[in-house]
C-alpha cells in the first residue's frame, strides 16, 4: 500500500515538473528575442521582437489545428499521427500536458530560423514560413522520434532535441539565409564581383544578447529535464546540462583568444548556447566525462561554424543560428551513438545500446546517423520548397532602401524601438572611401620628426585676419581626455566645453574583430573639446594639446582653430577680451 502511495505522489509531483518544465521552455522564447536583438542592428529590433512573439502565437494556431495530431496522433505506418481534432471532440480526455510542452517545443524550432535571416526578411513572409514549420515540418519528424514513428521504433534516441528541435531549426535557417542572400554590406566585392573581404556588423546591444543567453540557460534546465520521471534522472541531467555549455564556453574563450589576440564576447555567448544544443540529445544517458567532451568539441565547432559559414559559403547569418543550432545539433545527434552509458540511472528507460567509447561498438552510432541523415532530408527538401514558394509568390527579402532605413519603420510603423535614445548606425552600408594614409610608427612625441608630429594630429586654421581671440576645437580619442584636460589647465586654459561625439577618419576601427570578422566601422566614440582664448597665446594652446594627444597611431586626432569676431559674458555685458577674463 506504501509503495502505491509513493508511487503515486510521485507521478503527480513529476506531473506537475512536466508543466513548469513546458513554462521554462516557453520563457525560452524571451531569451531567443533578447540574443536576437542584441546581436542584430537597433533599427530592427522592434521587427525581431515581433517575429518571436509571432512564432509563438502562430505556431499555437496552427500546432491546434493540425500539428498536434500530425505529432502524437495515432500511429500511421511509422511516418505520421493520424489527423484529428480531439482537442474539440474529446476535450474531456484530451492530453492537455503532452499539448502544451509539444506546443512550446515547437515554438522553439521555428524561433531558431529568425536570427539567421534577420534584418532584411519580409515580415508576412516570415509569418508563412512559422505556420508551416508549425504545422508540418516539426510535426512529422518529431512524430518519427517522439510519437511513436519508425525512428523510435528502431532505437533512435534524441532525449531533449538536438535532432528534432536544433538541428531542424539550424537547416531551415542555413536554407533560409542562403536563398535570402547577405545584408548590404556584409562582403565587399571587387570590380569582377569576387568578395574580397568579411565585414562584421556589431551588434548594438551585447548586454542584452548576454541576458537573453542567461534566460535560454535557465530555461534549458526545463528544456531537457522536463521528461524526467525520477529524482536521479532529473538531477544527472541536470548536472550534463550544466557541464557541457561551461566547457565549451571556457573552450571557445581559448580557442578566440589564440585565434584572434582577444577573447571574443559574442562568440563565447554562442558557445554557451552550441554546448546546450549538442548535450540536449543525450542529457539522460552521458556521464560527466562524456559531457565534458560534447561540450568542449561544441566550442570549437561553434567557432569553425561562423568561419565556415562567412569566409567559405559566403552565407550572412547574423546571430549565429547554424553555427549553433545545425552544427551542434548535429554534433549532439551523433554523440548519443559515442558516449552513451549505462551508469546513467535513464539507461535502462532509454532502450538503447551504450556507446562506441563506453564499449557498445557501432550498433547505436550506426541508427543516431540514420535517425540524422533522414531528419536531415525531410527538413531540407521541405523547408527549400516553403521558401521557394514563398519567394515565388509574395517574396521574402525587402528592397534595398527599406533594408538600409530599417525593418522597424518600413515593416511596423515604428520609428524606433528605443524611443528617446539616439542610437547610431556605425555598420557598412555607411562606410566612407578612405582619404588618408599615413604610417607613422613613432609612439615618443620627442623623438617624433616635426613631419610626424604634424601628421599625427592636424591643425587647421582659416586664413582669417587675427582678432586675438580664438576658438579651438579638438577631436581626439576618449582615452586621451584626462590627459588633454590637464593640458589645457597647464597652459591657463579655465573654461572648456566637452561634448562626447561620433566620428571617422582613417582609422574606422580597424584591426578589431567582431565574431571573427574585421570591423570597418565608420564612426568611432571620440571627445570634442572646445576652448575660447584671448589672452593665452594660441601656439601654446595647440602645442600642449598635440603633446597631450600623440601616441604617434592613427587616430590621434585633429586641432581647428577658428578666428572668433566677437565675445559677450551676459552677466556683465563686457565684451572681446574682457570677456573672456574669469574675474569677477
Amino acid at each position: 500500500m506504501t509503495d502505491e502511495i509513493l508511487s503515486a505522489l510521485s507521478s503527480q509531483v513529476f506531473g506537475v515538473w512536466f508543466l513548469i518544465g513546458a513554462a521554462l521552455v516557453f520563457w525560452m522564447q524571451a531569451g531567443f528575442a533578447m540574443v536576437e536583438a542584441g546581436f542584430t542592428r537597433a533599427k530592427n529590433t522592434g521587427n525581431i521582437l515581433m517575429k518571436n512573439l509571432m512564432d509563438f502565437c502562430i505556431g499555437t494556431v496552427v500546432f491546434i489545428l493540425i500539428g498536434f495530431s500530425l505529432l502524437l496522433g495515432e500511429d500511421l505506418i511509422g511516418l505520421i499521427g493520424k489527423p484529428g481534432f480531439d482537442i474539440f471532440t474529446n476535450y474531456a480526455n484530451f492530453d492537455w500536458s503532452g499539448f502544451v510542452f509539444n506546443l512550446v517545443f515547437c515554438a522553439t524550432t521555428a524561433t531558431i530560423v529568425s536570427g539567421a535571416m534577420a534584418e532584411r526578411t519580409k515580415f508576412l513572409s516570415y509569418c508563412i514560413y512559422s505556420a508551416v514549420i508549425s504545422a508540418f515540418i516539426y510535426p512529422i519528424e518529431a512524430h518519427w522520434i517522439w510519437g511513436g514513428g519508425w525512428l523510435s521504433q528502431i532505437g533512435f534516441h534524441d532525449y531533449a532535441g538536438s535532432c528534432a528541435i536544433h538541428m531542424v531549426g539550424g537547416i531551415s535557417a542555413l536554407i533560409g539565409a542562403k536563398l535570402l542572400g547577405p545584408r548590404i554590406g556584409k562582403f565587399t566585392k571587387d570590380d569582377s564581383g569576387k568578395i574580397i573581404k568579411v565585414n562584421a556588423f556589431p551588434g548594438h546591444n551585447l548586454p542584452l544578447g548576454c541576458l537573453g543567453v542567461f534566460i535560454l540557460w535557465l530555461g534549458w534546465y526545463g528544456f531537457n529535464g522536463a521528461a524526467a520521471t525520477t529524482v536521479d534522472e532529473l538531477a544527472t541531467i541536470f548536472v550534463t546540462t550544466t557541464i557541457a555549455p561551461a566547457i565549451a564556453t571556457v573552450v571557445c574563450m581559448i580557442f578566440t583568444w589564440v585565434k584572434y589576440g582577444k577573447p571574443d564576447v559574442s562568440m563565447c555567448l554562442n558557445a554557451s548556447l552550441a554546448g546546450l544544443v549538442a548535450i540536449t540529445a543525450s542529457c539522460d544517458v552521458t556521464d560527466a566525462l562524456g559531457a565534458i567532451v560534447i561540450g568542449a568539441v561544441s566550442g570549437v565547432l561553434v567557432v569553425f561554424g561562423v568561419w565556415l559559414l562567412d569566409e567559405k559559403l559566403r552565407i550572412d547569418d547574423p546571430v549565429g543560428a547554424v553555427a549553433v543550432h545545425c552544427l551542434n545539433g548535429i554534433w549532439g545527434t551523433i554523440a548519443v551513438g559515442l558516449f552513451a552509458t549505462d551508469t546513467s540511472p535513464a539507461f535502462v528507460t532509454a532502450g538503447i545500446e551504450k556507446g562506441l567509447f563506453y564499449g557498445g561498438g557501432f550498433h547505436q552510432l550506426g541508427l543516431q546517423l540514420i535517425g540524422f541523415a533522414s531528419v536531415a532530408a525531410w527538413t531540407a527538401i521541405t523547408i527549400t520548397i516553403a521558401f521557394l514558394v514563398i519567394k515565388a509568390t509574395v517574396g521574402l527579402r525587402v528592397s534595398e532602401e527599406e533594408e538600409i532605413i530599417g525593418l522597424d519603420a518600413v515593416e511596423h510603423g515604428l520609428p524606433s524601438a528605443y524611443s528617446g535614445f539616439s542610437i547610431m548606425d556605425v555598420s557598412n552600408t555607411m562606410t566612407m572611401s578612405v582619404n588618408e594614409n599615413t604610417d607613422l610608427g613613432e609612439s615618443d612625441y620627442e623623438a617624433a620628426s616635426d613631419v610626424q608630429k604634424a601628421a599625427a594630429v592636424k591643425v587647421a586654421a582659416p586664413p582669417i585676419a587675427p582678432t586675438g581671440m580664438y576658438k579651438v576645437v579638438i577631436i581626439a580619442k576618449l582615452s586621451r581626455y584626462d590627459k588633454l584636460r590637464k593640458a589645457m589647465n597647464d597652459v591657463g586654459v579655465t573654461g572648456m566645453t566637452v561634448t562626447q561625439v561620433m566620428g571617422c577618419g582613417i582609422q574606422k576601427g580597424a584591426g578589431e574583430r567582431y565574431r571573427g570578422a574585421e570591423i570597418d566601422a565608420t564612426l568611432l566614440p571620440k571627445v570634442k573639446l572646445e576652448v575660447i582664448i584671448g589672452n593665452i597665446p594660441v601656439t601654446e594652446v595647440i602645442d600642449a594639446a598635440k603633446k597631450a594627444l600623440y601616441t604617434g597611431h592613427i587616430g590621434d586626432g585633429k586641432i581647428f582653430v577658428y578666428n572668433v569676431d566677437k565675445v559677450v559674458k551676459v552677466r556683465t555685458g563686457e565684451e572681446d577680451l574682457a570677456a573672456l577674463k574669469d574675474v569677477e
